[in-house]
């Protein structure tokens, strides 16, 4: 196994220790802790920065071993329908056919189940921060005193992350049609006055000169 292949499979087994993590039963307030830290750490979300480029260049990795694979398959294919048949596959070239085939395989399901994982990865943890926000919720609505510290809110918070990012981005959307219709405003008053100065000059033309 060649080096960067090596890297995807330690990020596989990174993952699947990561999923075990966050599906390990915990009390509550140690895992809103410990998700409100994961949240809002600057260290995390570096990490979370450098994965995405890493699972771009493992999705190449994943079409070149796919095209590797129906590379193999094709030639396959070609030296059976050759006139010379079975022996054209037997012994020697067949065998490095098969371990071409198999390599070419291996290395596309570890590069597909890294970028599956990571996808399931990211639903979970998304699933359980709102699952803990609304926990939060019912706690508050009941009367826990609990339910009223820092943590809470700043859970709230990151919960609504996704709500207020689509709210500023429709605010920004609003905020520039405004500017151009200001600008389309300015525009018309300047073309209004320019018409009404032409036409204040023409007035004070003597009839005479006209």
């Amino acid at each position: 196994m060649t080096l960067y292949y090596s890297l995807v499979f330690a990020l596989l087994v990174a993952e699947m220790l990561l999923f075990a993590g966050l599906i390990i039963p915990l009390p509550h307030v140690l895992k809103r802790r410990l998700f409100t830290f994961i949240s809002e750490s600057p260290l995390v979300a570096k990490v979370q920065y450098g994965l995405k480029i890493t699972f771009i260049f493992i999705l190449i990795l994943f079409v070149d071993s796919v095209n590797r694979v129906y590379r193999v398959q094709v030639e396959l294919a070609q030296a059976k329908q050759s006139p010379a048949g079975a022996a054209a596959v037997a012994g020697h070239e067949r065998s490095e056919v098969q371990a071409r085939k198999f390599y070419s395989q291996r290395n596309m399901y570890l590069c597909g189940f890294t970028l599956f994982l990571s996808l399931i990865l990211n639903r979970t943890y998304i699933m359980i921060l709102e699952t803990l926000r609304l926990e939060e919720k019912i706690r508050r609505l009941e009367g826990d005193p609990k339910a009223q510290g820092k943590d809470s809110a700043r859970l709230d918070s990151i919960g609504n992350a996704n709500e207020i990012g689509q709210l500023k981005n429709e605010l920004k959307k609003k905020d520039a049609n405004a500017e151009a219709l200001q600008r389309q405003i300015e525009g018309l008053q300047r073309e209004y006055g320019a018409m009404g100065d032409r036409v204040s000059a023409q007035d004070s033309v003597p009839k005479k000169d006209r």
